[in-house]
């Protein structure tokens, strides 16, 4: 059932994030929250009271440089604890987290730092000469370890340390559920990312989701090696982690060497493997026992086989903040389905003139409910990009299409935005288009993905030559794309064609592009065992 906007305020009044932190400080203090286990060196580990006096102490060294509520801290960190506690410290403050992909190079940087007016940056050493020339106005850099290599330019290195040799932060604010706690950016179909503003209430809200859907157990263990800056490892896997008053076990990402000495050595009992090329990495290796209860993925008879693990599926956007379509234990349906409407949101499945699908259709996915609470608040500075987003009566349209089977459960069919999957991270197609067609060498541009065995798909690029292009125009595009974007967004190929195909309304037919592409890697076995 979905709620009305004061039922959905009833649910979180008189809590926020630091509200529930302080839940089991108070109740279980001694109780391990966090293990970080990194691929080299020492493990360490935080009993609810020790992350949380390391958060207020991080806390009271942000607020003596100047980080205050209202402020926004750039947080463009790898897997670490500092992520974490960054997070909670900006919580307790009321400042804005804004969460970045460290493989964003120097001019998406500038350009997160500018749409979100962001005060200072936390940071890695391998990142800070990035981040530096990025926000050459940020009142500090503070680096979670090490030092800045001896080329640094940058004058306003703040060491980690240094933020926790302060007094920790001990009064409290009064919860405040609708006020601003994060930013993170989301791939659309416009030529630049989207920074999507959610709230305390949305964290509550997403936590408690998940937590009820899956049954999360105080004794739970959640192995999290999937990036804390996307929403799926913070808020449906830690916060509601968190939400039961489990342990989060954390990774700084997916290895598969890595993956079972963890979870057995600290009895690591679910996670969320979001992509085939996860099952495709672990294929080469022997199951041990283990104490796994479930594994997020879609239902997979053959994967529930071998590894002797529950599968269960899901559906979530950065938007959504949490699952709106979810799995039920008790009755987990047919292979490869992702779930039913779960409470809280409404659902709609709809064909192209606004109707909706019935059984054994294939129709644009549609989520109804409270934004600052059960959706996303808004796009951050872009009102116009928040409006489109949602019909008249307040549908958000998640560029999503889903199957109906003829007994309601639910499939993933396709993305019917322009948007490419690339070993678990969304990219527009646009935004590469965009690079390539600024560079003035290219009449037209078509970017599409090409199936990879272990990525899922990867960018390749159809392009007609100007007039005026130069020699070796395939490996120069290549070149740009690697300077101005991502490593995961730049082309694997161009394809120089005298034109593009065109459907009957003259839009590029990017469809027979992708048909005319082969495989990457061999045999492809999506899910591979």
């Amino acid at each position: 059932m979905a709620l009305d906007r004061r039922a959905a305020e009833l649910m979180v009044q008189g809590r926020d994030l630091s509200w529930l932190l302080d839940q089991w400080v108070q109740r279980t203090p001694d109780k391990t929250f966090l293990i970080w286990a990194p691929f080299e060196g020492e493990h360490r580990q935080w009993t609810y009271a020790q992350f949380d006096a390391d958060v207020r102490r991080l806390a009271g060294g942000l607020a003596l440089w100047g980080i205050e509520k209202g402020s926004r801290l750039l947080i463009h960190l790898e897997n670490c604890p500092e992520l974490l506690m960054a997070h909670f410290a900006c919580a307790q403050l009321g400042a804005v987290a804004v969460l970045t992909n460290t493989r964003s190079v120097e001019r998406e940087l500038s350009y997160f730092v500018e749409l979100t007016e962001a005060t200072a940056a936390i940071t890695q050493a391998q990142f800070v000469e990035a981040v530096a020339a990025a926000g050459p106005d940020l009142k500090f850099l503070a680096l979670t370890a090490g030092c800045p290599g001896a080329d640094s330019t940058a004058s306003n290195i703040l060491p980690w340390d240094v933020l926790l040799q302060t007094e920790p932060l001990l009064v409290a604010r009064d919860p405040e559920p609708l006020l601003d706690l994060r930013v993170q950016f989301t791939s659309g179909t416009t030529s630049r990312p989207k920074a999507v503003l959610s709230t305390h209430a949305n964290t509550l809200f997403a936590a408690q989701q998940t937590a009820k859907a899956y049954g999360l157990q105080h004794d739970d263990v959640c192995q999290v090696f999937v990036p804390l800056f996307h929403n799926n490892g913070l808020a449906t896997l830690a916060m509601s982690t968190l939400w039961a008053g489990g342990t989060v076990l954390l990774q700084p990402r997916f290895s598969a060497s890595n993956f079972w000495g963890p979870a057995l050595k600290y009895g690591a009992t679910w996670t969320s493997l979001p992509g085939s090329f996860f099952l495709s990495a672990l294929a080469g290796y022997e199951v041990p026992d283990h104490r796994f209860r479930f594994w997020f993925i879609a239902v997979l008879p053959e994967v529930e086989a071998r590894y002797r693990v529950k599968t269960r599926g899901h559906w979530g956007m950065t938007e959504t903040i949490t699952i709106p379509i979810v799995g039920d234990p008790d009755h987990p349906g047919p292979p490869g389905n992702i779930g039913r409407p779960a409470p809280g949101n409404e659902i709609a499945i709809r064909r192209g003139d606004g109707s909706d699908c019935g059984p054994d259709e294939t129709g644009d996915l549609y989520v109804r409910g409270v934004r600052g609470i059960t959706l996303f608040k808004e796009y951050l500075k872009d009102p116009e990009a928040t409006t489109r987003s949602f019909d008249e009566n307040g549908w958000f349209s998640t560029g999503d299409r889903i199957r109906i089977d003829g007994q309601g459960c639910l499939f993933f069919a396709d993305r019917s935005k322009d948007i490419l999957r690339v070993g678990g991270e969304n990219v527009a197609a646009s935004e590469i288009e965009a690079v390539i067609l600024r560079t003035g060498w290219v009449s037209e541009c078509a970017v599409v993905g090409q199936k990879h065995d272990m990525l899922d798909e990867v960018p390749v690029a159809f392009v007609v030559a100007a007039a005026d292009a130069p020699q070796h125009l395939e490996s120069k595009l290549i070149q740009c794309c690697r300077e101005q974007l991502a490593d995961f967004k730049v082309i694997r190929d161009v394809h120089v064609v005298e034109d593009l195909p065109r459907s009957t309304l003259q839009k590029i037919a990017k469809h027979r592009l992708r048909e005319s592409l082969p495989l990457i890697g061999g045999s492809r076995r999506r899910g591979a065992l």
